[in-house]
C-alpha cells in the first residue's frame, strides 16, 4: 500500500484515505474526517515533500534523505490534526 498511495489513480490511495476518514470522523465528526481524510491524500502524494526539497533544495540525496521523508511526511500529518483541533474543533463544540 505504501508503494502505491501516492498515486491517486490507484486504489490504495482511496482505501487509505477512506480507512483515516472513517477513524478521524468517530473521533471529530464527518466534517473533519472529510477534510484531513482528503488532506491525508494530498500529503501521501508526496507534492508538499517534493516542493520542500525544490524551494530549500536540502536533503534530496543521501543517507539522511529517507529520514527526512519520512519524517516531513509524519509532521505534515500530525500537524494537520493538531491545526484542526485546536482551531476548528472548538469552533464545532461552542467553546
Amino acid at each position: 500500500m505504501s508503494e502505491n498511495k501516492p498515486n491517486l489513480k490507484h486504489p490504495a490511495a482511496w482505501i487509505h484515505g477512506l480507512i483515516h476518514f472513517v477513524l478521524i470522523t468517530i473521533v471529530l465528526g464527518w466534517v473533519a474526517g472529510l477534510a484531513l481524510g482528503f488532506l491525508h491524500m494530498m500529503i501521501d502524494t508526496r507534492r508538499p515533500f517534493l516542493w520542500w526539497r525544490k524551494v530549500f533544495r536540502m536533503t534530496s540525496a543521501g543517507e539522511t534523505a529517507t529520514h527526512v521523508a519520512i519524517w516531513t511526511d509524519q509532521v505534515l500529518h500530525v500537524l494537520c490534526l493538531a491545526m484542526w483541533i485546536q482551531f476548528v474543533a472548538p469552533l464545532n463544540l461552542g467553546l
